[in-house]
């Protein structure tokens, strides 16, 4: 009897992490550059084995799942903003942090600091092939722009499909565009991904992608295929649930019965 309660557990475990990957994908339905989260059950385990390491428990480190990240692009979304980046083909752009940490992202949108930099919503700084990247704001206009005037004159900043930032023709920076083996990057927050110690991060050639200027690249979230996952999983759920209510109703009457005895 109890061990039916475990295998409806064991399989309840794993509903419930999917479950919860796919509210996950759902709520980030319209971040740009977010990569869904998946799980995968790599094997399967005996109720007895897990009788045996956890007796009396089940719990959610024994099934064999993990989750991993699905790369696929998402789709191209015209944005007019000409800080917004958006990559065809492969690779990631390249950002740092204040304490010089890198981090790889397809999320290209970015804003004009007061030095120069471009920056990322959280406050990273976009790398280029020369170390982090900055605009001459003088080319922009001969004098020192604040805040919203600044922004107005970002139209002459022109970033090629091979990834060079140019101002009036004049050549301010190249993005540095990478590849990495994707088995070597830890996930951050769907759209930041850090490199694991020892991973190798290759800049990519101009022939290998393009850059698109005012685009951004969308989340590769299907919501159709997101919602029909969320209902099967909760009746599969929910199916678990019945069974070990099941059981624990026959289990409560053996024990009534055996009073009798």
């Amino acid at each position: 009897m109890l061990r039916e309660l475990y295998v409806a557990a064991l399989g309840m475990l794993p509903q419930q992490t999917r479950l919860e990957l796919a509210a996950h994908n759902l709520a980030n339905l319209s971040t740009a550059g977010y990569k869904r989260e998946l799980l995968f059950q790599s094997a399967l385990i005996s109720v007895e084995q897990n009788l045996r390491n956890v007796p009396g428990d089940a719990e959610s480190a024994d099934p064999p799942v993990r989750s991993y990240t699905d790369f696929s692009p998402g789709p191209l979304q015209q944005t007019g903003n000409p800080l917004d980046l958006a990559l065809e083909g492969p690779g990631f752009f390249v950002v740092q942090d204040a304490l010089g940490q890198r981090f790889l992202t397809r999320r290209g949108s970015f804003r004009l600091t007061a030095d120069g930099a471009l920056q990322t919503p959280d406050g990273k700084e976009l790398v280029g092939t020369s170390g982090v990247l900055r605009i001459p704001l003088q080319l922009l206009q001969a004098q020192p722009l604040p805040g919203e005037a600044r922004q107005a004159a970002l139209p002459l900043l022109e970033v090629t499909p091979e990834g060079e930032l140019r101002i009036q023709g004049v050549v301010v920076g190249q993005l540095l565009i990478v590849g990495v083996q994707l088995s070597q990057l830890r996930r951050i927050d769907g759209v930041q991904f850090a490199p694991l110690p020892g991973a190798v991060l290759t800049p990519l050639s101009a022939e290998e992608y393009r850059v698109r200027q005012g685009f951004l690249e969308g989340s590769n979230v299907n919501p159709v295929e997101e919602l029909v996952q969320l209902i099967e999983l909760q009746r599969r759920f929910e199916l678990g649930h019945r069974v070990i209510r099941s059981n624990d109703a026959t289990l409560e009457r053996s024990i009534e019965l055996s009073r009798f005895v």
